[in-house]
């Protein structure tokens, strides 16, 4: 895939949407010396709770409302920390005071919504982020799946709270399987390798061999994009209606933000999807 060459990175999920993760790149016409000043938080992290400044990250949320055309309060990030718990932003939710919201965004690691103009995302700096959307029921979801994650199956588990939440049906789901680390750079240990088998997962998601085959790696490698691509199928999903980004974030860490390369403390890529207002949905039924 091209390097991106803007700050959004937007997604074909569907026309009552928008996807797109965030890149690297800022839209400020930054210095060199004001980019080396950031460090590893360099340029664009709209997330609060990865110790960038909080300043910037407030100028960066500022930003990317304008984009949307909402406001910077209706941009939704759960503070993660590798659960397979979900979240619903709906009226009950909105209805609450921000610190009640926030209780009910921590340690949450996927975000569902059928509410327009809310915009639902995850950060991630390695991990698998993914999107769906309903076009039936007009309901979206956001997923952050780690290993850990992807091993309890969170997006099987956001399919189907989807399902009993909306009256989503897998069959009519678009997915989106964003920016993460691939395959070939993703070194895990066989503790790791033994949960996936041990968890029902296919052995085409463990590599031991490089991508020709002919290359053995000195530990197993695990294919995260592939083990959700699975679990969305397994749920239901046609595999036609399953869109895999060629991104590798730690092979492209210059566009998009790798914690194995650049350190936990780092900035963090936002991906995310917003439902267009209701009137604007239905003129494109």
């Amino acid at each position: 895939m091209p390097l991106p060459t803007s700050t959004l990175l937007y997604y074909p999920l569907h026309d009552h949407v928008r996807a797109f993760s965030t890149t690297r790149l800022s839209p400020f016409g930054l210095s060199a010396e004001e980019l080396q000043q950031m460090g590893c938080y360099a340029a664009f992290n709209v997330t609060h709770y990865c110790g960038d400044d909080p300043q910037r990250v407030q100028r960066n949320r500022e930003w990317l409302a304008a984009q949307l055309d909402i406001l910077p309060g209706r941009i939704w990030l759960p503070r993660q920390t590798h659960t397979d718990r979900i979240a619903c932003i709906d009226d009950d939710f909105l209805k609450m005071a921000p610190d009640k919201q926030q209780e009910k965004l921590d340690e949450v690691d996927a975000l569902i919504t059928q509410i327009p103009q809310q915009c639902i995302g995850v950060s991630t700096a390695d991990c698998i982020p993914v999107l769906l959307y309903d076009s039936q029921h007009h309901a979206a979801a956001a997923i952050h799946a780690g290993w850990r994650g992807t091993r309890q199956r969170i997006v099987s588990k956001t399919v189907e709270a989807m399902h009993l939440r909306f009256g989503t049906l897998a069959s009519e789901l678009r997915a989106v399987i964003g920016p993460g680390i691939s395959a070939a750079a993703y070194e895990v240990g066989e503790e790791v390798v033994r949960q996936f088998l041990d968890a029902g997962f296919p052995q085409t998601v463990v590599w031991r061999r490089g991508p020709a085959n002919d290359s053995p790696y000195s530990k197993p490698h695990l294919d995260l994009q592939a083990a959700n691509c699975y679990l969305l199928e397994e749920a239901g999903l046609d595999l036609s209606h399953i869109q895999v980004v060629p991104v590798c974030t730690y092979r492209q860490c210059d566009s998009f933000f790798s914690a194995r390369r650049l350190g936990i403390q780092s900035g963090r890529i936002y991906t995310a999807v917003i439902i267009s207002p209701t009137e604007h949905a239905a003129e494109n039924v």
